[in-house]
């Protein structure tokens, strides 16, 4: 099994902290990697490799130029991630049944063509809120929370959690 995101249009200027926050949460929520289309941002792509070199993974980042023939060569089934769909509720035990996902989350306004080439285009609100937030939802219901106890393989740092202060492991 599979779980890989799309970020679309990604713009180093208006865009770095959503796209780096898409890509945290993709990989502590449980998703293997995460690609993003738009403008190329190697300073984005450094900063997640080393997050994954100190705190573990596996977790990949990687640039692609053209996300439409992403979508289309998916070996897997595709869903989007948008406050118009349908609402996670109803259809995630359907998801579920999905060997291979890819989760494509928006950023400017997402191409009509978005919509048709998904299989799902599901909503974890008709309300306007954060791509960040409507990604870390769907992936908590999908991995029904079994991420949050996940553990990251070749980790050099670890939080032990506490009642008040902060523990952290340099492993």
């Amino acid at each position: 099994m599979k779980v890989w995101i799309l970020r679309l249009g990604h713009r180093r200027i208006r865009d770095q902290r959503i796209t780096s926050h898409c890509a945290l949460v993709a990989r502590a929520f449980g998703a293997d990697g995460i690609s993003y289309s738009g403008e190329k941002d190697e300073n984005l792509e450094k900063s997640i490799k080393k997050l994954v070199k100190n705190w573990g993974g596996p977790f990949e980042i990687k640039y692609e130029k053209n996300w439409k023939k992403l979508i289309k060569n998916w070996k897997g089934k595709v869903v989007h991630l948008t406050m118009y769909g349908l609402l996670i509720q109803d259809k995630i035990k359907e998801i579920k049944k999905s060997k291979n996902l890819l989760i494509v989350v928006g950023s400017e306004k997402v191409p009509g063509e978005v919509y048709q080439l998904s299989n799902w285009n599901i909503a974890v609100t008709n309300q306007p809120h954060s791509e960040v937030a409507a990604l870390a939802i769907f992936l908590d219901r999908y991995f029904e929370k079994k991420e949050l106890k996940k553990e990251f393989k070749n980790k050099k740092i670890k939080i032990i959690p506490q009642k008040r202060e902060k523990k952290v492991l340099k492993v």
